[in-house]
């Protein structure tokens, strides 16, 4: 019987040991997470009614990943939509004051967001020929091209400030949006490009049978997005084992080709290896099998996040806030990168008569937030919120969390090191490198990408087994 070890029992991993065992049932799996639990970053905490999600907040039906993982793991009925509203009123934090991001070609057109130049540049996009330089684009220089750089400096710092907490002037669009330059490529514009995909959409539901597919919605489960991590690790039992520290994955010249060494001496062998864990742990793990695929690990930089949950009275919160929350552009460099309005975004967040809110702070260029007290980074965000939202009374609830590397950035460059890897990996057969330092941040992303890579590990040890 084939063994297969996958290191890091966050998402990635748990859903490629999942997926695994049906792709090959003969295989046994054991994965390793030096953590007290799996989950990795996902993980929902309730205290006193109020229920916090410490990382995710929610995942996208962008794709059929997650929601396919959610069938087969028997978890459907227990799903539940973002309101309307959160879906419909987002905002951003300028001028010291909340503004609403425009819906729509008429939202545009009427936003305070932008002058009059700036929304002209923005609605002739579709007619703007602009062919891309020969050297690799940032988000800012592909948006600026495109839109214009008043439409950059709002609108694609707000979307790569609250999906990867980054600065858009250093990611590479073709690694962290990388259906923009297609859509240039393809359709010549990237509204046009938005325009032919919903139509295939539509027209791909038609094919199947399936009703015209709604617009993109977030979604969680009652109890929170653990419910996902905690489903995936009791499907596969004793496989998951906790407070295990991998320490190095070397070559074999045994019968099993690979060995895992953890601490204490203890060691695992497999007839193949899936790292599934952050990139640095990736690069500690490997820097005795191969320094130079270590040191393209190592290089991917992260940022480092604070999560701040806190809780107010209703009656202490004079407008009623439905929608997601709202956004704090990086070049604002204020103390919140954002607000996410939990209890109007998902039901049973907050007991009755309370809202709970939660704030996003540190990121690239505010990172030393990460390092302050409880109290002085509660209280800066508590006067962001009265700021913003004009709270009158002191919150009741405050859980914090710290990710001093939270979410990993694809600046300039990432996809010829991702090449790189892929290239230094291979020369050791047996050997599989995923999780969201890679290929995508997000947990559709994820969950894709492990789908992809226990395939191919299913077809690896069935072949070395014939």
């Amino acid at each position: 019987m084939a063994h297969v070890v996958v290191v890091g029992g966050g998402l990635t991993g748990l859903t490629v040991a999942f997926r695994l065992k049906q792709f090959a049932p003969d295989t046994a799996v054991t994965v390793l997470e030096p953590r007290p639990r799996p989950g990795g970053n996902i993980g929902t905490e309730e205290h006193r009614g109020f229920r916090v999600e410490c990382g995710p907040n929610g995942f996208l039906d962008r794709t059929p990943a997650v929601p396919d993982l959610v069938r087969d793991l028997g978890l459907s009925d227990r799903l539940i939509a973002a309101s309307d509203g959160s879906r419909k009123n987002r905002y951003v934090f300028l001028g010291d004051r909340l503004r609403k991001l425009p819906r729509g070609p008429l939202g545009l057109l009427t936003t305070s967001l932008l002058s009059l130049r700036g929304k002209w540049r923005l609605v002739t996009e579709p007619w703007r020929k602009t062919p891309p330089p020969q050297a690799e684009e940032s988000v800012q220089q592909f948006a600026e091209r495109r839109a214009g750089k008043e439409a950059a400096d709002v609108f694609a710092d707000a979307l790569v400030t609250g999906i990867h907490g980054g600065d858009p002037a250093l990611l590479s669009v073709r690694a962290t949006f990388p259906r923009l330059p297609v859509m240039e490529r393809e359709a010549g514009s990237v509204v046009r490009g938005f325009l032919r995909a919903a139509k295939q959409r539509k027209r791909d539901a038609k094919a199947r049978g399936e009703p015209a597919p709604g617009p993109m919605r977030m979604w969680s489960f009652r109890e929170g997005l653990q419910v996902l991590t905690d489903a995936l690790a009791e499907q596969l039992g004793g496989a998951v084992r906790c407070g295990v520290t991998v320490r190095a994955v070397l070559e074999a010249a045994s019968v099993a080709p690979w060995k895992v060494y953890g601490e204490s001496s203890k060691a695992w062998s497999a007839d193949a290896v899936v790292l599934a864990c952050p990139s640095y742990e990736q690069a500690a793990i490997l820097q005795e099998l191969s320094p130079q695929l270590a040191d393209e690990l190592a290089a991917i930089p992260y940022n480092r996040i604070a999560v701040v949950a806190l809780g107010y009275r209703e009656r202490d919160c004079p407008r009623r806030f439905d929608g997601f929350g709202y956004i704090a552009p990086q070049n604002t460099r204020r103390d919140v990168l954002g607000v996410q309005w939990c209890s109007s975004i998902f039901p049973d967040r907050a007991p009755q008569g309370f809202v709970l809110w939660r704030a996003l702070c540190g990121g690239v260029h505010r990172a030393e937030q990460v390092e302050w007290s409880d109290d002085r980074l509660g209280k800066a965000v508590h006067e962001e919120i009265k700021r913003a939202m004009g709270v009158t009374g002191e919150p009741v609830y405050r859980k914090i969390v710290r990710w001093p590397n939270a979410i990993p950035q694809y600046v300039i460059g990432h996809l010829d090191r991702v090449a790189r890897i892929d290239a230094l990996a291979a020369a050791h057969p047996g050997l599989f490198l995923t999780g969201n330092a890679l290929r995508g941040v997000a947990m559709a992303d994820c969950v894709e990408q492990a789908g992809l890579v226990a395939a191919q590990v299913a077809n690896f040890v069935q072949n070395a087994t014939v």
